[in-house]
């Protein structure tokens, strides 16, 4: 028996004394916990912990940190990056049973949550108070996910990404030390932001097991249009102006031709099969309406069909479309994958990075539709692939190298919601050069035995075997 494997039974002996039924070795639950939504091959971790409270958290880390024992926090499994595919083994530490909404200030505008709430949850549970948690990244992911991942979504044009809407944290370190991070103020001048370099770790520094949240109040009137383009830049060139406009908008979606073709299918919508836009407004009665038919001026002006409605069964039914947008994609090819990538790049070059991309897909002989959050910058391709084959992996791979490369070159990012997780680690080491040593030391500062989520964020160096240091 090697080393290794005395020390992982050894945690697994103390991990059962302490949660008892709750620390499994089930292969059907090993096998949940060792995939996500990515196209990343699954590994198994060697248990699964079920936690319920920040002290058992606490507690389950200074075991696997005594015995040096990788710990891969897993809330949903939504992400699209390999976040949480326990490439070294380990414990995967499952948060979702911490699922309680802790306190509510409405006068403050703001909420305290366990990390395993979900998104569809918590709003549901602020129903009546009048206000709500905006950020919507598609998938009812958990709010610790959403903050280890750095989540955003389709509303981040209005209201900002997870980044700006949490106030404080509560996280584990390594060793089983509890830090709480930020506060309920709104802003403050004390010492190092701890609380955004936890957010976008992704559980590389930390066990994130409550959250503060900032909410936001429920619009008093919300209406939705489709506009479809004989182009993509007269799509992608709206959404510009209507940004550079100062025009409030809520959500700008763009699905080009192929996506809209993938929804219609999967959904059993007959949207035009052309470049389109899904747009939301929130306001007052009367600004909803000011706010639709100036940006009706923009698509008009840009060659688009405008067509909005204030009725929330056709919003409801087009949004459910937008979000399954990934699943349509995926059916595209019965029994392949999605490669979901994604870039972000300052909106001046938008129509460039994705008119290119565009065009270098179409040459492709692996359908690759492109959808985004276009009012930020952001946008996704889902290139559908056979994971058993090497030349459709090895195109797929080509595909993102192009379109990350292009966007790195126009000044935007490798990644503008994803996270790196296991797909993009060269490209952080593109995009922020010596930067990543920085980085590098923060971790091995707060985890100097390389046990939280080994293998993400930073391509493999021989001292980053869990274990060592």
């Amino acid at each position: 028996m090697s080393k290794q494997t005395q020390s992982v039974a050894a945690a697994i002996d103390e991990l059962k004394a302490l949660l008892g039924e709750r620390l499994s070795q089930s292969m059907a639950v090993r096998e949940q916990h060792g995939r996500d939504e990515s196209w990343h091959r699954p590994a198994l971790p060697d248990a699964v912990a079920f936690a319920r409270s920040t002290e058992e958290v606490s507690r389950i880390l200074a075991i696997c940190n005594r015995h040096r024992v990788p710990v891969i926090p897993f809330g949903a499994g939504t992400s699209y990056e390999g976040h949480l595919i326990p490439v070294a083994g380990g414990i995967s530490l499952d948060l979702s049973g911490m699922d309680r909404i802790l306190r509510v200030s409405a006068e403050d505008m703001d909420v305290t949550v366990q990390a395993g709430v979900r998104r569809k949850q918590l709003n549901e549970y602020l129903r009546d108070t009048g206000l709500f948690f905006p950020i919507d990244p598609g998938a009812d992911a958990t709010i610790g996910g959403m903050c280890a991942t750095r989540a955003s979504g389709t509303t981040t044009v209005r209201y900002g990404a997870m980044r700006e809407n949490v106030l404080g944290l509560t996280v584990v370190l390594a060793d089983g030390r509890v830090i709480r991070t930020g506060g309920r103020a709104r802003k403050s001048a004390s010492g190092y932001d701890l609380t955004r370099l936890f957010v976008g770790s992704e559980g590389t520094l930390g066990v994130i097991t409550e959250v503060t949240l900032r909410l936001h109040g429920r619009p008093e009137a919300t209406a939705f249009a489709t506009c479809h383009f004989a182009t993509l830049k007269g799509a992608v060139d709206t959404a510009i102006q209507t940004i550079q406009m100062g025009i409030p908008i809520a959500r700008v979606e763009l699905l080009d031709e192929v996506m809209i073709n993938a929804v219609n299918r999967y959904s059993r919508l007959d949207l035009p099969e052309q470049p389109t836009l899904f747009l939301e407004f929130h306001g007052s009665a009367q600004g909803v309406v000011e706010q639709a038919r100036a940006v009706e001026e923009l698509a008009v002006a840009n060659g688009g069909g405008f067509r909005w409605s204030d009725r929330e069964e056709e919003r409801g039914r087009l949004w459910r479309a937008r979000h399954d947008a990934a699943y349509a994609a995926k059916a595209l090819r019965p029994g392949c994958e999605n490669w979901a990538t994604d870039v972000c790049v300052p909106i001046s070059h938008l129509a460039e990075v994705i008119t290119y991309i565009r065009a270098e897909a179409d040459k492709s002989f692996l359908p690759a539709p492109v959808l985004g959050h276009v009012g930020d910058g952001n946008f996704h391709m889902a290139i559908v692939v056979d994971r058993n084959s090497p030349e459709e992996i090895a195109e797929a791979e080509r595909l993102n190298r192009l379109l990350v490369t292009k966007a790195l070159e126009l000044g935007g990012t490798c990644t503008g919601e994803h996270g790196i997780g296991l797909g993009k680690r060269e490209f952080l080491l593109q995009e922020h050069g010596e930067g990543v040593a920085v980085m590098r030391a923060i971790k091995q500062a707060l985890d100097p035995s390389n046990i939280l989520n080994p293998g993400k964020l930073f391509v493999p160096v021989a001292s980053d075997v869990a274990g060592q240091g």
